[in-house]
Parts: structure tokens; sequence; C-alpha cells
């Protein structure tokens, strides 16, 4: 197969398997979508779901996260790893909405990109699963298994984002990285498969003998 062939197929199959993914972290609204994904970085979806509800009864808007205590914010985020880095950047994000954006979450990726915790990522799935902006964000599930089906070199997340862009048609794009995802957590982790295991590994390279090396995000 070529790689558009191989892009195709992988199309087909994922909206079999995953016809209406859901957005895996919890949220009732741009705000709480964006400070959720932030609490993602470097920690499972299962735990941020676990953490949010007191933290969002500490504050769900911009305005009560602001005047929220930093060290209650901490006591709250701390499970999920990199606790004062994302505790600053969630009270320090919110106050930025508040006399920047008249505490509306902007709905523009270079502004979202601005606000402190806030990487090119994080702004993505906010403009993907928020405002319905086609986007396609990146995380270590999608870059690894792009690399397995040949959709990409792999040589950073930026290059793996244009490649898929490049492959996949535009109003395929805020279903088709969250099925990528949980196909990945479902088939083809990065220690359950490497690149010969699973079926798509499989269908897309039938002869492959050995393991595929992936780059690392």
């Amino acid at each position: 197969m070529t790689r558009q062939e191989r892009a195709d197929h992988v199309l087909k199959r994922l909206r079999q398997l995953y016809p209406d993914p859901p957005v895996p972290l919890d949220h009732t609204d741009a705000f709480t979508l964006l400070v959720a994904v932030l609490l993602s970085a470097q920690c499972t979806d299962l735990r941020v779901n676990q953490i949010t509800p007191a933290l969002f009864k500490l504050g769900n808007t911009p305005s009560k996260l602001a005047a929220a205590a930093l060290e209650d914010i901490l006591a709250i985020v701390r499970p999920c790893g990199l606790g004062p880095q994302k505790a600053k950047a969630i009270k320090e994000l919110s106050r930025l909405l508040l006399s920047e954006h008249q505490g509306v979450v902007p709905n523009s990726l270079e502004a979202l990109e601005r606000l402190p915790g806030v990487g090119h990522k994080t702004a993505q799935v906010v403009m993907a699963q928020a405002f319905g902006v086609p986007s396609f964000p990146v995380d270590t599930h999608i870059h690894r298994l792009a690399q397995r089906w040949g959709l990409t070199t792999g040589k950073s997340v930026l290059q793996t984002e244009r490649d898929m862009k490049r492959l996949f048609p535009t109003d395929s794009w805020n279903k088709l990285h969250l099925q990528i995802i949980f196909y990945g957590r479902e088939y083809c982790s990065a220690r359950g498969c490497d690149g010969t295991v699973c079926e798509l590994c499989r269908e897309c390279f039938p002869e492959r003998q050995k393991p595929k090396r992936t780059r690392k995000a």
C-alpha cells in the first residue's frame, strides 16, 4: 500500500471501531476543558477525571479560580504531577482570561498558546473539542501510531501533525485524533504492540517481521 492508501484504510477501520468517540476528559465548558487538558500533561486522563471534581468545586470559572488561594489549588492538583507548575498556571491563566478576554476562553489558537501552561497540543484540543474548529492535536499515542502505520517519518510532533493533516480530510480531524488515541490505548500501546502485533499494524504492513522502532515525541 502507498502512504495515502494506508491512511484511507486506517480512517475506514477507525470509523468502524469508534464511530462517535467521546472526549476522555470530563468537562462542562471551554474553561473546564482547558484546565483539564492542562492537567493531563504527563498524567493519565483517569487521574485527571478523579481530580477535577474537587478542583471545579473550588472554582469552575476564571473568576473563582483566580480568587482561589494557590495553596488550595496545589493541594488538589498535586497528584497529577508537576503540581506547583500546574497550580500556578491555572491561577495565572484564570487571571489573564479575566483581564484580557473578559473571562471567556478565546477561540483563537494564537491567543490560547499565549496563556500560561497552554502549549500547542493543549490549544488544539480546546479548538477542536470546545469550538469545533478542525484541529489535529498530536499526543504520544498519535505520534507513535502514525509511525507504526507508516504515515509519517516521526522526526517531531509538529512533523507528524503536518503529515497527518495532509493525509486525512479536514472534516475527519476532530474525531480522528480521538479515534487514534482510543485505538492506541486499547490495541496498540507502547508495550502491547511493537508494530507487528495489533490488527492495523499487520494490515498496513503484512510483511513486517521486525519490531518498528519509533521516535519519541
